[in-house]
């Protein structure tokens, strides 16, 4: 009951700031966007934290501590945004091998790809970290909405679908009319009342002669 309840406290917070955010970007912005930037912004803290630990306390390569970094914030990143910012309840046997995949490719083309590259051409490793995370961090909220959470995403889409065709869909009233009108009876009001038979006028009877 706890959990649920931070769950809904979450959710509440990031809809009330969505909706106070400037220059029109309330309408951009989506709750579950502003949450995943909030807990990513702390994992990536933890992330650059062991980044230290490992490569300028230990002595480690650059390789070896990233990916020691980046699997420890990917992890709590994935269980803090399943539990309190998409709220999926889809089966984690099934939704964590999707998971892995996801991180795989991005550790490969942001996270050691493209922060070798920048340490090589002389930019200093955790600025070359940061300048990576950028760039991984539209890449992996478009994951993770739409393919590791997509049991969240796709009751959104079924939602909006059922509500536009109730929209355009008439209802059983106006399709057979109203219960007055499958009666028979007039919908402008009362029935006027039937007029008089009129007999006919002929001249007066001529008398006898």
């Amino acid at each position: 009951m706890e959990t649920m309840a931070h769950r809904a406290r979450y959710a509440a917070a990031m809809a009330a700031i969505t909706r106070r955010l400037p220059f029109g970007l309330s309408e951009v912005v989506e709750p579950n966007m502003l949450g995943y930037l909030l807990i990513n912004l702390c994992t990536f803290g933890i992330d650059l934290g062991l980044l230290g630990l490992f490569h300028g306390k230990e002595g480690l390569p650059i390789p070896v501590a990233v990916t020691f970094s980046y699997g420890t914030a990917s992890l709590i990143s994935y269980l803090l945004n399943r539990v309190f910012n998409f709220r999926s309840h889809a089966e984690v046997g099934r939704q964590l091998p999707v998971f892995v995949a996801v991180s795989a490719s991005n550790y490969l083309i942001f996270v050691l790809g493209f922060t070798d590259l920048l340490a090589a051409v002389g930019v200093y490793y955790e600025l070359a970290r940061i300048i990576a995370a950028c760039c991984e961090g539209v890449y992996l909220y478009c994951m993770m909405r739409w393919v590791v959470f997509r049991d969240v995403a796709e009751p959104d889409a079924a939602e909006a679908g059922s509500a536009g065709g109730a929209i355009g869909q008439p209802t059983a009233e106006s399709a057979s009319g109203s219960p007055a009108q499958a009666a028979g009876a007039s919908p402008a009001g009362p029935a006027a009342p039937e007029a008089e038979p009129v007999e006919p006028v002929f001249g007066p009877a001529a008398g006898p002669s």
